[in-house]
């Protein structure tokens, strides 16, 4: 092992070939329960209610409700807590913050004309974060799987010479070719090459094969991930009411993403006849992205008490963007030697394509004068129709069958409850939302209750509720080689408070 320290100064930028798969698709394209206090209190339930601004990411026919002009803001208080179990290792990680969560206002505009069958019509627009990406984990424990095994995943099958620098060419100098004209898979071998964690089985310059310069045993592995970002969206809508019976309404959606993630893995082994014996490999992460949607919705009023809604939602088209930068350190203790491979490049990967699932939803609601109501809400979305586009890159032609291979329709139930009294409205909620993987485990059910009150001051109303969910996920800490997975129980807790005026 010869002595090697590389670091550059200067930061590159150039396009490379993109490394993004299933579990970017399904990032971008699931939701979280958000919105005002008096709708997450009833967990989401207001397909065939309306009148509520949240409501309307539901049902757009929910704008036409509304009595009067009508303006909603909503802060909440976010905790998530995460225990992970690695091969009997277990951490727990605690994060919070507070979020301004959704913000909008909706016009009425009522008929002066009493013959007139289309008595009211509605303009609104409304913000929502659908999706909050903070996250922290630590996966933490004894494996009997290296990370070599990652570098020997996409190692294989690339000749030498491409691997090798040769006079006058830095680190930086190979790193960026070989990300412009080879790919992201030659980066991954080429780090793996100059930080001794492979070695060839032959020197010559044709050699396409290789082993590890670690040696089988047990690791002591400590992953790390951070993550950070929303995706946010604004609805426009417009919504009328056909003789107080039929409630009518379309919203056109304008979304926005941002997420950062770093992940780092430290390795460390004492295994007889290893070469290298500690790895610290860090992985950063940065994604911008825009799109559009649209829904369309309905909502009957069968009768004084019942109502019945159904809203379709169209799949979100997102141009995506991604920038990300990587680093290696290694250490052998027979040579006491430590390698630091940083090319200091930022990769700018093409801007990709992704098309996210539409979804249908079915609402039912039973209302029982001023008292009170139950509502119901079952909503359909097959994610493997999610599909990364263009549909003719060969990348993404694997990327998709992964996901129609993997992913599967889900359905989502809410079921929600309002009492009042007075002035006063309590309020509650149940909702169970099915794993969108074939397998269940890579990401599993999710369970959330939520309860709240509120107060109607008049002209203005104050709503607070209380929202908590629970799932647990296996995810894989690299798509190549290192697939072990961490169990992750995961809890997530929100304090929601609106405030609501009349305008």
């Amino acid at each position: 092992m010869k002595k090697l320290y590389i670091v550059v100064a200067a930061c590159f930028v150039i396009t490379f070939s993109h490394a993004q798969d299933i579990t970017d698709a399904l990032r971008y394209s699931s939701e979280e329960l958000t919105g005002t206090a008096r709708f997450r209190a009833m967990s989401g339930a207001f397909g065939a209610l309306g009148g509520d601004l949240s409501a309307l990411g539901i049902n757009p026919a929910g704008s036409a409700v509304f009595l009067n002009s009508f303006a909603t803001v909503t802060l909440d208080y976010n905790q998530r807590k995460n225990n992970t179990n690695y091969f009997n290792g277990i951490t727990s990680n605690k994060n919070s913050e507070v979020n301004f969560d959704q913000a909008g206002a909706v016009l009425v505009f009522n008929s002066t004309n009493s013959e007139n069958n289309w008595g009211k019509f509605t303009l609104g627009v409304n913000y929502i974060q659908t999706n909050n990406f903070d996250d922290r984990f630590v996966a933490q424990g004894i494996s009997p799987n290296s990370i070599d095994q990652y570098f020997l995943g996409y190692s294989d099958g690339i000749p030498l010479e491409l691997l090798e620098t040769i006079d006058n060419e830095s680190i930086t100098d190979l790193y960026l070719f070989l990300g412009e004209n080879e790919g992201f898979g030659t980066q991954q071998a080429f780090l793996g090459f100059q930080g001794f964690v492979i070695n060839p089985n032959s020197n010559t310059p044709d050699n396409t094969s290789y082993n590890s310069a670690i040696a089988p045993g047990t690791f002591s592995q400590k992953y790390t991930l951070a993550s950070t970002g929303l995706n946010g969206k604004f609805s426009f809508n417009f919504a009328s009411a056909f003789k107080d019976f039929l409630y009518l309404g379309i919203n056109l959606n304008t979304h926005f993403l941002n997420y950062d993630r770093v992940t780092q893995l430290l390795e460390t082994n004492s295994n007889s006849g290893s070469e290298t014996n500690e790895v610290l490999f860090s992985n950063n992460l940065s994604t911008t992205g825009d799109g559009f949607s649209f829904q369309l919705g309905a909502i009957a009023k069968l009768s004084d008490n019942i109502r019945m809604g159904v809203s379709y939602e169209s799949p979100t088209w997102l141009t995506i963007a991604e920038q990300a930068t990587q680093r290696l350190e290694t250490f052998s203790d027979e040579f006491n030697e430590q390698v630091i491979v940083n090319p200091n490049v930022v990769n700018v990967y093409p801007d990709y394509r992704l098309k996210t699932p539409g979804k249908i939803t079915g609402s039912l609601a039973v209302l029982f004068g001023t008292t009170g109501l139950i509502s119901f809400d079952y909503s359909y979305k097959d994610f493997s129709n999610t599909e990364l586009r263009p549909l003719e890159d060969p990348e993404f032609m694997f990327q998709n069958t992964q996901i129609a291979d993997n992913l599967k329709a889900a359905s989502t139930y809410r079921l929600g409850g309002e009492y009042r009294i007075q002035d006063w409205s309590l309020r509650g909620g149940y909702r169970f939302e099915e794993s969108p993987y074939e397998n269940e485990t890579s990401v599993g059910d999710l369970n959330g209750y939520s309860l709240g009150l509120g107060y109607n001051f008049g002209n203005i109303k104050v709503d607070l509720a209380y929202d908590n969910s629970s799932r647990t996920d296996n995810p894989q800490l690299y798509q190549v080689g290192l697939t072990n997975t961490a169990n992750i129980d995961r809890d997530f807790s929100s304090v929601i408070l609106s405030l609501s005026f009349g305008l």
